[in-house]
């Protein structure tokens, strides 16, 4: 199956590209957002990585064309290392990270990365003989190590990297503060705000939600373009980060901590065999 076949896109103007791996039906799935600027391209977050991002960017005209003889920069951000956003980063040169991942990305932790596929996820095998329980997110060495208050620069457009651990420890989201757009990755999607993975933390996942709180009461955000599911607005926002903070009570986090510790076991398990 070739990258063409794999991948689908949905311009929604404004230089912002929505790309899905089509065959990949799972909740898990992630969105993947293309952020086009007038000196170099950005992708938040890259996908499973069983086809080439990258060549279906290039075969799709996706890219903005090159000035001058050398090739446009084209940098990949994962908002964290969990292995549904992290697994394309292997096809990109240019890769960010936070630093509290990088390391697990550069030795291709695949517990941190909490790999966890199934074949009846995948509706069409992107290659013969192609199996889920051999699927494994590769090290890469990421070129960039972000922190909070960073500004990623596409020329005409900025991306200001926000720190909000929670849900993982290195998880961003990127805020492009002149068009009130706020890329969440996982810490806030209109779905269940998962917190009982290996290295999620409830009392930051608390704190992340009143950062995007003060967003929405500054009026800086308007939109946000989430790593999962559909888009949503400030108010869906408001209603999203307030609903996690009203519940993460003490019987939530007791139910959360006996849930870590069975995704904590099955996740050793399952990697422990994928290894050997």
């Amino acid at each position: 199956m070739s990258a063409l076949e794999w991948f689908a896109h949905k311009h929604l103007g404004g230089g912002i590209f929505w790309i899905q791996e089509r065959f990949y039906e799972s909740g898990n799935r992630a969105n993947i957002w293309l952020v086009r600027g007038s000196q170099r391209d950005v992708v938040i977050d890259a996908g499973l990585g069983l086809r080439s991002l990258p060549d279906y960017l290039r075969a799709a005209g996706l890219l903005a064309p090159a000035e001058g003889a050398g090739p446009r920069p084209l940098l990949a951000v994962a908002t964290h290392v969990h292995f549904d956003h992290s697994g394309g980063l292997q096809h990109f040169e240019e890769v960010a990270v936070h630093s509290a991942e990088a390391a697990a990305l550069l030795r291709g932790d695949n517990y941190e990365a909490v790999t966890w596929l199934s074949d009846r996820e995948v509706a069409r095998p992107p290659r013969p003989g192609w199996r889920a329980r051999h699927f494994r997110v590769p090290p890469v060495r990421p070129t960039r190590l972000l922190q909070e208050g960073d500004v990623i620069s596409l020329g005409d457009r900025q991306l200001t990297v926000m720190h909000m651990p929670g849900h993982s420890r290195g998880s961003i989201c990127l805020h492009d503060k002149d068009r009130k757009i706020l890329f969440s990755g996982d810490v806030v999607y209109d779905g269940s705000m998962i917190d009982w993975l290996p290295y999620s933390r409830i009392s930051d996942y608390v704190a992340s939600c009143q950062r995007l709180m003060e967003l929405v009461d500054r009026g800086l955000v308007e939109k946000v373009l989430p790593g999962h599911f559909n888009i949503f607005g400030a108010e869906t926002l408001y209603r999203l980060a307030s609903n996690y903070i009203s519940q993460a009570g003490v019987c939530h986090k007791v139910s959360t901590c006996a849930m870590r510790s069975i995704a904590s076991i099955a996740l050793r398990i399952t990697n422990s065999r994928v290894t050997s």
